[in-house]
C-alpha cells in the first residue's frame, strides 16, 4: 500500500469514526437522564448498620435450611447465588412440594428497590426475610419455633450476640430479619458493560447495542424501567394498552390490589428489575415467559403499544444482555451443629 493510499484510508476511517463517537456521546448523555450505575460499595440500609459480623450471620441465615419447618428449604433455595439470584422456575416449590403463586425475584440487586415482592407488600429487605419463612407454601415457620432453632445453637447465640452487642436477648426473629438484609444488601453485581458505558467508557458497547439502548429509551421503555435497578422504583398495570392473555397474565392474580384493595391497582406490579435479565427466566409475575425476547415483544404491545420489528426487538434484546453485572462471589458458610435441643423437622409429605 502506498502512502498516499495508506492516508486516504486512515481519513476515511476518521470520517467515519466521528459520527459514531458522537453518537455514541449523545447516547451516554441521554441515558444519563434515564439510569444510574450500580456503585462499587455496599449501599446504606435504613434503620440497619451492615456491618461484618451481621453480614457473616445473615450469610449463615440465608444458606440455613433449618429455618424452614422440613429443614429442607433456605432462602438460597429459592434465590440461588449460583443462579442470577433466583431458582429459574415458573413459580418456586416449597414445602409439601407446593407450588408457589408467583415467580421468585432475584435477590441480586434486590436493596434498590423501593419494596419487595412483585406487589411491593414488603417495605424492605427486613420485612420480605420475614415472609417466605412463614408462609406456608414457602418454609412454612413460625417466628417462635426460628427462635427456638437458633437459641439451640450456641455458636448462633454467640454469633447473634457479636451481631447485635448491648442487647439482652439478641437471639430474635426481628434480628434473624436484619442479619439477612444486611447480607442481602452485598449481593449487588456492579461493573456490566452498561455501567461502565454510564461512567464514560462509550466504546464497550456494540453498534447493535447501542442502537438498543436508543430503542429502549425512544419507545418509552426506560419511562417504567430506570433508575439503578432499571426498574423496581414503581408500580404499573400490566396491560396498559392491551392485557396479555390469561397464560401469561392470570386472571386470578390481582396483583397490588390484594396489598391496598384499591379496584384502580388491580393488576399493577411492580416493574421488574432488568439488571441481569439474561440470567433470570422464566419471566413476569407469571413465569410463562422463557424467551428473553419475546418477552420484551409482549411487554412493546402490552405496555407500549408498540410493534416493534423482529430487528429492533433483536438490538434491544442485545443491549439488556450488556446488564449482566459481576456475580457477587459468597462462599458457602459452615453453619452451627445443631444439638438435642434443636426442633426436628417435620415431614414435608405425609405418610
Amino acid at each position: 500500500m502506498t502512502n498516499s493510499t495508506l492516508r486516504a484510508t486512515l481519513a476515511c476511517a476518521v470520517f467515519l469514526a466521528a459520527p459514531a463517537t458522537a453518537f455514541a456521546n449523545d447516547l451516554l448523555e441521554e441515558a444519563k437522564d434515564y439510569f444510574a450505575p450500580i456503585p462499587s460499595v455496599v449501599p446504606a440500609v435504613k434503620n440497619n448498620a451492615v456491618t461484618s459480623d451481621k453480614i457473616n450471620l445473615g450469610k449463615m441465615l440465608f444458606f440455613d435450611p433449618r429455618l424452614s419447618s422440613s429443614a429442607l428449604i433456605s432462602c438460597n433455595t429459592c434465590h440461588n447465588l449460583g443462579m442470577g439470584g433466583d431458582d429459574n422456575l415458573e413459580t418456586s416449590i416449597g414445602h409439601g412440594w407446593q407450588k408457589g403463586p408467583r415467580n421468585a425475584p432475584t435477590v441480586l440487586n434486590a436493596v434498590f428497590n423501593v419494596a419487595q415482592f412483585w406487589d411491593g407488600r414488603a417495605e424492605d429487605l427486613k420485612a420480605q426475610a420475614k415472609g417466605p419463612v412463614q408462609a406456608g407454601v414457602e418454609m412454612a415457620s413460625t417466628p417462635a419455633r426460628v427462635e427456638e432453632t437458633l437459641n439451640s445453637m450456641p455458636a448462633y447465640v454467640e454469633a447473634f450476640g457479636k451481631a447485635f452487642p448491648g442487647e439482652d436477648k439478641p437471639v430474635t426473629f426481628d434480628n434473624m430479619a436484619k442479619a439477612i438484609e444486611a447480607f442481602e444488601a452485598t449481593l449487588i453485581t456492579p461493573y456490566s458493560r452498561f455501567d461502565q458505558f454510564l461512567e464514560g467508557n462509550t466504546s464497550v458497547l456494540n453498534e447493535e447495542e447501542q442502537a438498543g439502548l436508543q430503542l429502549f429509551m425512544d419507545t418509552g421503555c426506560a419511562s417504567c424501567h430506570s433508575g439503578v435497578n432499571l426498574g423496581g422504583e414503581d408500580y404499573y398495570p400490566f396491560g396498559v394498552v392491551e392485557k396479555p392473555g390469561a397464560d401469561i397474565l392470570p386472571a386470578s392474580d390481582k396483583g397490588r390490589f390484594a396489598v391496598t384493595q384499591t379496584a384502580d391497582e388491580e393488576y399493577v406490579f411492580r416493574a421488574g428489575p432488568l439488571r441481569n435479565i439474561e440470567l433470570t427466566a422464566p419471566y413476569f409475575h407469571s413465569g410463562k415467559v422463557w424467551d428473553l425476547e419475546q418477552a420484551v415483544a409482549i411487554m412493546s404491545s402490552s405496555q407500549l403499544g408498540e410493534e416493534l420489528t423482529d430487528d429492533q426487538i433483536k438490538k434491544i434484546t442485545a443491549f439488556l444482555k450488556t446488564l449482566t453485572g459481576e456475580q457477587p462471589k459468597v462462599e458457602y458458610p459452615i453453619l452451627p451443629v445443631e444439638t438435642a435441643e434443636t426442633p426436628k423437622p417435620e415431614a414435608m409429605i405425609a405418610k
